[in-house]
Order: structure tokens, then C-alpha cells, then sequence
């Protein structure tokens, strides 16, 4: 009886289309951010101990070396939701690795790479059989395939600065991004370091405006910044009377700078 169930199973996990039978395993890198990143302001900014990821390092090559092992073809084959988790852990973990190559002896990640060769523009990454660069990932596929049309990326990818975004404290993962993408940007939204209303205007984070066209191609029936600012009032801190300025184009925004000071422990 029990050898005819266990075939029984294994014919039905034979039938089921490979989408569903994909899954990567991002323990190593969950178990990483777990125990190196630093939550601050409940969660609206978070430092690195990279100190304590230097000490682990191999760990991190070792995530780092079965994202490489990963054949395009399989990850094709993903639900788009794991196909969107797995670029966005890939990026944060090279991000890291590549402060590594340098740390401590820098005081941004700007340090890293020349005036010719930015450090996002090196191809130090392995995907999919290639070397390619973290621009690559963010810009080539994540933004660049058209498939995701998914501006929340802009919260969840981690650039190592102070002005970033934080670095999620745990490994993005397909089955639960849709609430990972939404926590994290509300969680950016409402520091009032990066985001905020005050005397009339709106203060915002610089990324609004290096990446303004990702928030006005149709998300959820956005079709601008304005809209988009409009579905997160409540964290941003609006007023009725700056949600109607917002909705008439009158509400004056400003871009804040960009602090790029690394995001390490003290």
C-alpha cells in the first residue's frame, strides 16, 4: 500500500509543470542578513556588520556559487514572483561581497573602481553562464526585460549606502515577496530621513527622480509619481489638502541629497 502511494506521488510530481516544482534554497543568505544586518528605526534603516560577513565570507561564496549554478534556462521555467526574489538577493549579495573586496578601507562603495569603471559597472557577478555587472541586473533584467514592471524594486535593492534603502534583514523569497515588496516600501516611505512633508512641500529621496519613468508605466493602475505618492499618503505623512495639491500637479517636491556613506556598524 505504501510503495502504491509513493508511486502514485511521484507520478502526480512528474506531471506538474516545472514552475511549480522550481525553488532555490536562500537559507545561506537569509541566515547572513539575519545575523549581520542591524535594524534601526523599527526597521526604516538598517546598518551591516561587515566585519562579521568578512568572517563568514566563504559562507557568502557559497550562496554566491549556486546563484551561478543556476542555468537560465531552469530559471525560465520560475514563477515570475521567484524569478523577481532570486535577482533581487543575487544583487544584495554581490553588493556585499563586492564592499568586501575592499573593506575596511573604504568609506563608501563609490571607493570601489576608477573614474572609467564605476563600481556597478564591473562584471564581477556569475549568472546564467556569464559575467555580468550588478548595472546588469538592475537595469538588464530586472528593470530591463520588461516582464516585472515592478517599481517597488527600487526599496528592496541594496546599493551599501546610508541613503539607500535598508537591507532587508531577511532573504527575499517568490512566495511572499508581494508582502516583502510592500513592507519595505512603506517602511522607506515613512523615514523621515529619506521621505518627508513639511511647510507646503514634499522632501523626497533622490531615487524618485533618477527613477521616475518606473513609477508611470501602469503598476496597479499607476500611471505616475504622483499616483504612486498619492497610494502611500498615510506613511508619507499628506494631508488632504497636499493629496489634492499632489492629484492637480501643484505640490512642490524636492529631491533630498543622496548620502552615499557606507551603511556598516559603527
Amino acid at each position: 500500500m505504501l510503495m502504491r502511494v509513493g508511486i502514485i506521488l511521484t507520478l502526480l510530481l512528474a506531471a506538474m509543470p516545472a514552475s511549480s516544482l522550481a525553488s532555490f534554497d536562500h537559507s545561506q543568505w537569509g541566515y547572513l542578513l539575519q545575523a549581520h544586518v542591524l535594524e534601526l528605526r523599527g526597521g526604516r534603516a538598517t546598518e551591516v556588520d561587515y566585519a562579521g560577513m568578512l568572517a563568514e565570507r566563504k559562507l557568502l561564496r557559497a550562496y554566491l556559487a549556486d546563484v551561478a549554478s543556476i542555468q537560465r534556462e531552469s530559471f525560465e521555467g520560475w514563477e515570475r514572483a521567484d524569478q523577481l526574489a532570486f535577482l533581487i538577493n543575487a544583487y544584495n549579495a554581490w553588493t556585499v561581497e563586492l564592499v568586501l573586496t575592499e573593506y575596511p578601507d573604504l568609506d563608501s562603495i563609490k571607493d570601489i573602481g576608477s573614474l572609467f569603471s564605476s563600481p556597478w559597472r564591473q562584471e564581477i557577478v556569475c549568472l546564467f553562464g556569464e559575467q555580468v555587472s550588478l548595472d546588469d541586473i538592475e537595469h538588464g533584467m530586472i528593470r530591463g526585460w520588461n516582464r516585472y514592471q515592478e517599481p517597488r524594486i527600487h526599496f528592496a535593492l541594496n546599493c551599501a549606502a546610508i541613503g539607500c534603502p535598508a537591507l532587508r534583514a531577511e532573504a527575499y523569497q517568490g512566495d511572499h515577496l508581494e508582502q516583502q515588496l510592500e513592507e519595505s516600501t512603506r517602511l522607506f516611505l515613512s523615514d523621515e530621513t529619506r521621505n518627508y512633508y513639511s511647510a507646503g512641500r514634499l522632501y523626497v529621496s533622490s531615487i524618485f527622480d533618477w527613477y521616475e519613468e518606473d513609477f508611470e508605466q501602469g503598476w496597479l493602475d499607476v500611471n505616475s509619481l504622483a499616483e504612486f505618492m498619492r497610494r502611500y499618503a498615510d506613511v508619507l505623512g499628506l494631508d488632504s489638502e497636499a493629496k489634492s495639491l499632489l492629484s492637480e500637479g501643484r505640490l512642490r517636491i524636492r529631491h533630498l541629497r543622496y548620502d552615499w556613506g557606507l551603511n556598516s556598524v559603527p
